[in-house]
């Protein structure tokens, strides 16, 4: 047994073999058997708690790869034999390309575990932050495996400064290339952490509305009324003037009216009561005043202003359709009508005018008093 184990094979002992194969073997050992037992007792208790960093730190531990353990492996395997100084640098190259691979696919699964569980959460409280949180998972990934690459370049004997240095310049090149694509998705960012509206909110841009239906990294895109689909870019809103009524919570609706000239004072007098009767019938609406304006060029002028109660742009049609119903029974009753633009000649002169009409072929000339 002992000349067995004193067999020699490229210098190294049997027994040295035995050893560095022991890590190797152990460590795929320890992430096929022993490694799901750990994720499976995370899991329980993850399970139990309203936290979600646990769930996303089972969702990084799901990430962890056997063949890519066993490679890492290599290094402490290595220690046990005797090897050329090439060969060491090699496997030492392989361990280092293999751990820090490792390491980022597990942090890419902690920040998307993460991100999933938030987002789900978030689509019943605001559906708008979804577009954020893949934004935010996008930069976290990015800037994951940026850091992970730098480390590793490092590790394998890169000057990592000089690269930066490289990497700022070059960076400072891109960004103004694509300073506008850049500006939009900070845009994005703006518009979902500052919230000016939110996916199913209705606003107005300009001479454009509809329903917001998603918040892009680029672009945010409404549904008309008509039906189309507006697409707008992040920036372009962001330096926009925008009406959001998803949040109005009260409608404030005025209109006015006018009353033909033949209305005695005791009528309009009584106007303002039947106007308030009619609104007050209104249960989504609140009277807030009626007012006898003014004289016009056709008309007896009046303002009326109502509330109402409900942001609903279909109730709000509704209930002026019942108002306008209601004042035209009102003002039937009262003998007063609605004015309509007219224009009365005045004639000053009271005493007839004589016409003279002139005929052909030698006819006498004949008179006509008007």
């Amino acid at each position: 047994m002992q000349e067995f184990l004193d067999m020699s094979f490229a210098g190294n002992g049997l027994l040295a073999w035995l050893q560095a194969a022991v890590w190797i073997v152990g460590a795929v050992v320890m992430m096929k058997i022993i490694l799901p037992l750990i994720i499976r007792r995370i899991s329980t208790w993850a399970a139990s708690t309203s936290t979600r960093w646990d769930d996303a730190l089972v969702q990084g531990l799901r990430a962890v790869r056997w063949y890519l353990v066993a490679v890492v492996a290599l290094i402490p395997a290595s220690n046990e034999l005797v090897l050329r100084a090439s060969s060491e640098r090699w496997l030492s190259g392989m361990a280092t390309v293999a751990f820090f691979l490792q390491l980022g696919l597990c942090a890419n699964a902690f920040i998307s575990g993460w991100i999933t569980t938030v987002r789900q959460d978030s689509l019943q409280k605001d559906p708008s932050t979804t577009s954020a949180l893949s934004i935010l998972s996008f930069i976290g990934r990015v800037v994951a495996w940026a850091i992970l690459l730098l480390l590793l370049l490092d590790n394998l004997g890169f000057d990592v400064n000089a690269l930066v240095a490289g990497l700022g310049i070059g960076g400072i090149a891109i960004g103004l290339a694509l300073q506008n694509i850049l500006g939009d998705l900070f845009a994005s960012l703006s518009i979902v952490l500052d919230k000016p509206f939110q996916v199913g909110d209705f606003i107005v841009i300009d001479d454009f509305s509809g329903s917001v239906e998603n918040i892009g990294l680029k672009t945010t895109r409404l549904r008309s009324l008509s039906g189309e689909v507006l697409v707008f870019s992040n920036g372009d809103l962001t330096k926009s003037r925008l009406r959001n009524y998803k949040l109005m919570k009260e409608r404030r609706i005025p209109f006015t009216f006018g009353l033909t000239f033949d209305a005695t004072p005791d009528q309009l007098e009584q106007v303002p009561d039947a106007i308030k009767k009619v609104v007050d019938a209104q249960k989504q609406a609140r009277f807030d005043r009626a007012h006898f304006t003014g004289i016009g060029g056709s008309s007896l002028d009046f303002e009326v202003v109502y509330w109402m109660l409900t942001p609903d742009y279909t109730a709000y049609r509704d209930v002026q359709q019942a108002i306008n119903l209601g004042l035209m029974r009102e003002f039937a009753a009262l003998g007063v009508d609605f004015a309509f633009p007219t224009h009365t000649l005045m004639l000053g002169k009271q005493s007839p005018i004589v016409v003279a009409l002139a005929q052909a072929s030698g006819v006498p000339e004949a008179s006509r008093a008007l």
